[in-house]
């Protein structure tokens, strides 16, 4: 039986294949090592300035910083709008241990409202639980001491003060100021459509109305940036760097704040508007409307409770200096009287016998004064000041309603004043083609009558009127009503340009003269607003106006006592002072008030006594009448009734 083989290992060739295994081993090492330097020396050396970008804005964050608002002053350096430090109550909902039961708990010792718990749990959603979310926005004195006694039982809740609007003035200057609210989502997309959007990255509220929405630019100011490190959680480390922003810059009013308070006075919860302007720059001295409402409400975030308050019938929440429509009524029967007077239609000496009624050839429709009995003899100054319809019906008659037409467009009725508020109304100048647009309806020869004293289908808002009665006093020149005087730089007033538009041609200025002196008989001598300026110490002109509501048959009197509140007569005033050299022009409308010569032209009195009272005037006499009076003498029928 042969043996067994045995095998002998053959080490020469385990040593080869040893070393081949480890060359290969050795060079896939060295490869994937210069896999990884190339790939380093790509990343470190090549795209270095990219990944060290992409790692600073992981671990940079540039936060913006809001400006501080422009504060508001009137003329005389009376702070209207400012920026108060208040107090919000914050959550930081991971340093909670039961976030429900600690919002229960200051809802109990705070007495929160359920709306601000409502609105926290909106805004807690899709929020970081480590940033702090407002539970309440504004915190009164009492609550802040309150809390900060029992801080120590709410971990995570804190108080934090930041700046906010105020109005010291509250409900006196709104319609002029207007306020700031909480920016939505209709504000952020016109934002983005005008290219605002990034300034507005840290800024809660916004212009609203009034003044602070119209001058928002100015006042806004220019967003700053803080550099900051974070870490992987997005908490802030430390801040790098800090650029501040530029704040708002503070602008004064024309407003004259004693003359505002006094028009709020004079009004005394009735409702209606009055609008004072200097005609000698436009300034607006004073605009108030009433009823008006706290502008604070809104600022904070007005509850729906309160808003509903707002909501009545008296609509507090409407500009009625701007935005009331009224039929002017005889406040412009000066302005007519000029356009008779340009046109020759009239002449300072045209007389008419008025009989307290006026009637055409072949019409039934009569057409009554408001003096039943008539005033008798009267010129183009004796009608103004007494206020004689039948006068102005058969002037109006005459003139036509085109001519009427382009006269007062060129006073500024129908049109836009141009003020510095987004908050106003045209109103209505009727001409054949607006009624035709606006009614579907022909113009009639009755029509043209009624606008003689300011009725009909014309309608416009006190600043218009205050418009006209400025563009009269300087005898063609108009001004564009302007609120904002100017802005602060370095303490210094930098007055805003005074803003005009095309005057007024004047075909014969002594026309100008018969107007304004009838004006100055309606306060002085016997006209209709004789008794409400009694005693002034200066010397005023104006005239007033009675609007009728209702249609009243011919064969009956108009009696209010049968008649409800919201169909009396609108009480109306314009006027001007001092009669030579003019400071103030205004114009007042009492809402279903009466009679403006005894309801409307003592607030007029009392505003410019307030305005004049520093002011001193030499003693006057009567001025004569520039036109004629003429004995009256026997009248055929026909022209009694014309």
């Amino acid at each position: 039986m042969p043996s067994p083989r045995i095998l002998i290992k053959d080490h020469s060739a385990e040593a080869n294949l040893f070393a081949r295994r480890t060359f290969i081993g050795l060079l896939v090492v060295f490869v994937m090592i210069a896999m990884v330097l190339t790939n380093l020396y790509y990343l470190q050396i090549n795209r270095f300035e990219d990944y060290q970008t992409r790692a600073n804005g992981n671990r940079i964050k540039v936060l913006p910083v809001a400006p501080n608002r422009g504060l508001i002053y009137d003329r005389n350096g009376l702070l209207l709008a400012e920026n108060r430090p208040v107090f919000s109550l914050q959550v930081i909902p991971e340093e909670s241990e039961d976030l429900d039961l600690t919002i229960k708990e200051l809802s109990i010792l705070l007495d929160i409202d359920k709306e601000d718990v409502e609105d926290f749990y909106k805004d807690l959603l899709g929020a970081r639980r480590f940033k702090p979310v407002n539970l309440i926005n504004h915190l009164t004195p009492k609550e802040v001491a309150l809390f900060s006694a029992k801080q120590h039982y709410f971990p995570g809740v804190s108080v934090k003060a930041r700046l906010a609007r105020y109005y010291p003035y509250g409900s006196a200057l709104t319609h002029v100021l207007g306020y700031v609210a909480k920016i939505n989502k209709k504000d952020l997309q016109k934002l983005s459509e005008a290219g605002f959007e990034a300034n507005y990255a840290a800024t809660y509220d916004i212009g609203k109305r009034g003044i602070e929405k119209y001058h928002e630019e100015i006042l806004h100011g220019e967003v700053g940036y803080q550099e900051v490190e974070v870490n992987n959680q997005g908490r802030i480390i430390r801040i790098l760097d800090f650029n501040p922003p530029i704040p708002g810059q503070d602008i004064v009013l024309n407003i004259d704040m004693n003359l505002q308070l006094e028009a709020e006075k004079a009004f005394a919860g009735e409702r209606g508007s009055v609008v004072a302007i200097d005609p000698r720059d436009g300034g607006v001295l004073a605009l108030y409307s009433s009823p008006s409402y706290d502008p604070n409400l809104f600022v904070h975030g007005i509850s729906s409770k309160n808003y509903k308050k707002l909501l009545t019938s008296d609509r507090p929440l409407f500009n009625r200096a701007t935005q009331g429509q009224y039929p002017p009524a005889s406040t412009v029967k000066p302005l007519l009287a000029l356009a008779g007077l340009e046109e020759k239609v009239i002449t300072p000496d045209s007389r008419l016998y008025d009989v307290g009624k006026y009637q055409l050839k072949n019409v039934e429709r009569v057409w009554r004064d408001h003096n039943p009995y008539g005033h008798e003899w009267v010129n183009v100054t004796k009608a103004i000041e007494v206020s004689c319809d039948i006068y102005f019906y058969d002037m109006a008659y005459k003139l036509g309603i085109d001519r009427i037409s382009e006269s007062m467009y060129q006073f500024g009725f129908g049109d836009y004043t141009g003020i510095d508020l987004h908050e106003e109304a045209d109103g209505i100048m009727p001409s054949r083609g607006i009624v035709k647009a606006l009614f579907n309806r022909p113009w009639y020869i009755g029509d043209t009558i009624n606008i003689g004293i300011g009725q009909s289908y014309w309608t416009a808002t006190p600043i218009q009127l205050t418009q006209a009665i400025g563009t009269l006093v300087n005898k063609g020149k108009r001004i564009i009503p302007q609120i904002i005087r100017g802005n602060m730089q370095d303490g210094t007033i930098v007055q805003q340009a005074l803003k005009e538009r095309r005057p007024i041609e004047i075909k014969d200025r002594h026309n100008w003269d018969v107007v304004l002196d009838a004006m100055y008989g309606t306060v002085n001598r016997k006209g209709t607003a004789r008794t409400a300026f009694k005693g002034a110490h200066y010397i005023s002109a104006g005239k007033t106006g009675t609007a009728q509501l209702v249609s009243i048959a011919q064969d009956e009197k108009y009696d209010a006592s049968k008649l409800s509140k919201k169909n009396h007569d609108n009480a109306m005033y314009v006027g001007y002072a001092p009669y030579d050299a003019p400071q103030i022009a205004l114009t007042v409308v009492l809402e279903n008030a009466g009679h403006g010569g005894a309801q409307a032209a003592p607030i007029a009195r009392k505003m410019m006594d307030n305005y004049f009272k520093d002011q001193t005037f030499p003693k006057h006499q009567i001025i004569e009448y520039l036109g004629q009076e003429v004995e009256p003498k026997e009248l055929t029928q026909a022209e009694a009734v014309h």
